[in-house]
C-alpha cells in the first residue's frame, strides 16, 4: 500500500490567533505565511490540521510535486548535512489563487481548508 502524505501551507497570519492555535501551528513548525510542511497521513497530524483549517490549506501531495519541492525550496538541516528539512517556503502563486480571497474556505470558492489540487497550487508557488 503506499505512504500518502499532506502538505500542508500557512495562508493567513497569526494576529489575532488564540494561544491553543498558535501552540498547534508551532508543532506543525508553520511560523510564517506561505511555508509549507509534508507529513506522512496518520490521525495525530489530521487532528492537528483539522484544529487549523481555518488559517491553511492542506491536501494530499503526489510523489512528483514532493520531489519537485525538494529540489527546488528543500533546506539542508545543518544537523545531518544529506538530510532535508520537511519545511519549504513558497512564493506567492503566479496568477493569485485565483478564487474569492484568503478569508473564506475552499468549498465556498475561498483558498482555506482541505483541497484536491493542492499539487496545483504548489507547482504555481515555487
Amino acid at each position: 500500500m503506499e505512504q500518502k502524505n499532506v502538505a500542508v501551507i500557512l495562508i493567513r497570519s497569526l494576529c489575532k490567533v488564540e494561544q491553543p492555535v498558535k501552540d498547534t501551528l508551532t508543532k506543525l513548525r508553520l511560523s510564517r505565511k506561505q511555508h509549507c510542511v509534508v507529513y506522512p497521513v496518520n490521525p495525530q497530524i489530521m487532528g492537528m490540521v483539522e484544529k487549523v483549517r481555518d488559517l491553511v490549506t492542506y491536501g494530499y501531495i503526489d510523489d512528483e510535486t514532493h520531489a519537485l519541492l525538494k529540489e527546488k525550496r528543500g533546506e539542508k538541516d545543518p544537523k545531518n548535512e544529506k538530510e532535508l528539512k520537511n519545511l519549504f517556503r513558497l512564493n506567492s502563486p503566479k496568477g493569485g489563487y485565483e478564487r474569492k480571497g484568503i478569508k473564506l474556505p475552499y468549498t465556498a470558492g475561498g483558498v482555506l481548508g482541505f483541497r484536491d489540487d493542492i499539487n496545483k497550487l504548489i507547482r504555481k508557488m515555487i
